[in-house]
């Protein structure tokens, strides 16, 4: 099979890996990659947002199936264009996708099927937000609030304010056309703070269907010890100690099962990936955000552990048949840790020479994916994004696919290379 990946980063690189080591693969391009997916798929020049491009790609090159990584893509219909040309693709499609580029949107779905998640209120504007603060609805002015943009931010738009006069900055901020588009700040989400373990659960959907992977808690701080600013993840673990048998029913029941048929209900029966954020409370779990794609970090440690074909589980999806197909698991665990340019998360400084890369991938049970990197007329990796490389591994347990890891991280360097060393803690 001729396969289509759409996306440039690491998760992208783990998903082509992915697709590579299935037999039923022939031929994998991706559009528009980077410099280590370059090493086993043909790069197209078709950016990820450029949707009649990539579907006019797709027909010409007798594409036999597509893969949506990340949510731009998602937002802007390129499934429905697909599918309107009788293409298969893995994803959601438009409307499906407003889960996540329309938080507003995910909020009144979760309130509309009972679906259990933070307390909140919309704002339209930066005033009525200001406004909402202030008369108390979410506790008093040294109460903790989530200030969150309605759009699509890549990662730039939650804070997690710990006052009233924080919360009320982080209104500003994110409205300034500064941080993130106007756009996607043209409303504002406010939510109280809930308190617990963070977890991820993503899983596999065709419509009528699903089938969960294992769970994972990512990193979003850039600096140790969860301090400093939000970042797009700087590493992950999964391991079955997560979240116990009990909480999975639970979960399964109140969120999963009240997602996908309300998704139904509404018009959009859910196919491809969908990871729910989690907040694990005294109360039980309540969803802080839905993403309709796999994550990144989380796609580089998830698939590490599936033994199951990868393009069958994709064939499953679009034919609606994931119930007849066992999908398996590696036991035990596995660790990512990201490693990131100089400056990330601000202007990341990038054209640093990488050294190490292969002396890493040596480890038993290690694969460095690239996330933002370009290779020079030399044949060496440059940095070229804010995260750089997605070193993840797998062991039997969680201190040995960490103990890896970190010696595989302990093998690459570059000038100003920043990577957090408690993942997993």
């Amino acid at each position: 099979m001729k396969i289509l990946v759409i996306g440039a980063g690491g998760r992208e690189h783990a998903i082509c890996r992915a697709f590579k080591n299935s037999e039923k693969t022939t031929e994998i391009f991706c559009a528009d990659g980077n410099a280590g997916i370059a090493e086993i798929a043909v790069c197209v020049d078709i950016k990820p947002e450029e949707t009649y491009k990539l579907a006019d790609f797709a027909e010409s090159d007798r594409i036999d199936l597509t893969f949506v990584g990340g949510e731009t893509s998602l937002a802007l219909g390129v499934v429905d264009e697909f599918e309107k040309r009788n293409l298969k693709i893995v994803g959601a499609g438009r409307e499906a996708a407003r889960l996540e580029a329309s938080k507003s949107l995910a909020k009144d779905f979760m309130a509309r099927y009972f679906i259990p998640t933070a307390k909140y209120e919309t704002a339209n504007s930066a005033d009525e937000a200001i406004e909402i603060l202030q008369s108390g609805k979410f506790g008093g002015e040294n109460a903790p609030v989530v200030v969150k943009a309605d759009g699509l931010a890549a990662g730039k738009g939650v804070v997690v304010a710990k006052d009233r006069f924080e919360a009320i900055n982080a209104i500003k901020d994110l409205t300034s056309g500064g941080i993130i588009s106007s756009e996607a700040a043209a409303k504002i989400v406010l939510e109280e703070c809930l308190f617990g373990r963070e977890v991820s659960l993503l899983l596999f959907a065709d419509g009528k269907n699903f089938a969960l992977m294992p769970p994972a808690r990512d990193h979003k701080r850039i600096g140790e010890g969860d301090r400093g600013a939000n970042t797009g993840g700087m590493g992950v673990i999964t391991d079955e100690s997560l979240l116990s048998a009990r909480q999975l029913d639970e979960i399964v029941e109140t969120i999963i099962k009240p997602t996908l048929h309300g998704a139904e209900l509404q018009g959009f029966p859910f196919r491809g990936i969908l990871f729910l954020g989690l907040m694990m409370t005294e109360a039980g779990a309540k969803v802080l955000e839905y993403n309709v794609r796999f994550g990144d970090p989380e796609t580089q440690a998830v698939l590490m552990r599936l033994e199951t074909d990868f393009v069958e589980i994709c064939e499953a999806i679009v034919h609606q048949s994931l119930d007849k197909l066992e999908i398996k698991w590696k036991e035990g665990s596995s660790a990512c840790v990201i490693l990131a340019a100089e400056n990330y998360p601000h202007k990341p400084k990038t054209g640093d020479v990488i050294e190490g890369i292969s002396a890493a991938e040596k480890l038993e049970n290690v694969s460095v994916f690239h996330s933002g990197t370009r290779a020079d007329e030399n044949g060496n990796f440059l940095t070229a994004g804010g995260r750089v490389l997605s070193v993840t591994a797998t062991g039997g347990d969680l201190t040995k696919a960490l103990k890896i890891a970190y010696e595989a991280v302990g093998k690459i360097s570059w000038n100003g290379m920043q990577y957090r060393r408690d993942i997993g803690k």
